[in-house]
């Protein structure tokens, strides 16, 4: 009996601190970064608030399209706790997103937050798939006006199959969300990662993987 009720304890206490897994939460009006300290904290350490401005709080730009001319045909312009050192312990974000014609943000996720996106321009196929065992894909084709919501953690996608540009704006909740892109991630690891596991892994040849991974 004693043992199942710490059992049953520790199980609780692990379901309640992932419950409230987060960015750690402020304990001040704010703790702009210091993103020249040398010292190692979850997060950034906070700035002298003395020397705090009001341009710790701003970025400028976003207004401008990101540069799409790359084999993917996108851009992000991010805007994390490194453009706005205001947002640290915020756990919010902010992304613009650029599409040339056909223009594609490959399958990726987002480690540390849920991404929120509106249409500003064109329309856009988007889409997640669940974690094991179902794998199964959510896609929705949004337009101009509308909202999708990509769970955190959860690989997805973002293609612009008009043939004019398209343009979406992301909330993201961290500071700093990370981006893990899957192509890159296993063609693209440095060191590569042995291409006798991947060919096993996506059951193909050989050759076939190490032209793979030299397109990265």
């Amino acid at each position: 009996m004693g043992t199942s009720y710490v059992l049953l304890l520790s199980l609780l206490a692990l379901a309640f601190s992932r419950s409230l897994a987060s960015d750690p939460s402020p304990l001040q009006d704010f703790c702009v970064a210091d993103l020249n300290s040398t010292v190692l904290v979850n997060g950034f350490v906070c700035k002298n608030p003395q020397v705090v401005c009001a341009d710790d709080f701003t970025f400028h730009g976003l207004d401008m399209p990101g540069n799409t001319s790359n084999p993917q045909g996108s851009a992000v312009t991010p805007v994390f706790v490194q453009q706005i050192p205001g947002l640290n312990t915020l756990g919010v974000s902010l992304a613009r997103l650029d599409f040339a014609p056909y223009g594609l943000i490959p399958p990726h996720y987002h480690p540390r937050g849920t991404e929120i996106m509106t249409v500003i321009e064109g329309t856009l196929h988007v889409g997640f798939v669940t974690s094991f065992p179902n794998f199964q894909l959510f896609t929705q084709v949004v337009k101009k006006g509308d909202v999708f919501v990509f769970p955190q953690g959860l690989i997805h996608f973002q293609f612009n199959y008009g043939d004019t540009p398209a343009v979406a704006i992301s909330g993201i909740g961290s500071q700093d969300p990370g981006v893990v892109l899957i192509p890159n991630a296993v063609f693209g690891s440095n060191p590569p990662i042995n291409d006798a596991i991947l060919a096993k892994a996506f059951q193909l040849d050989m050759k076939i993987i190490d032209y793979l991974q030299s397109k990265f």
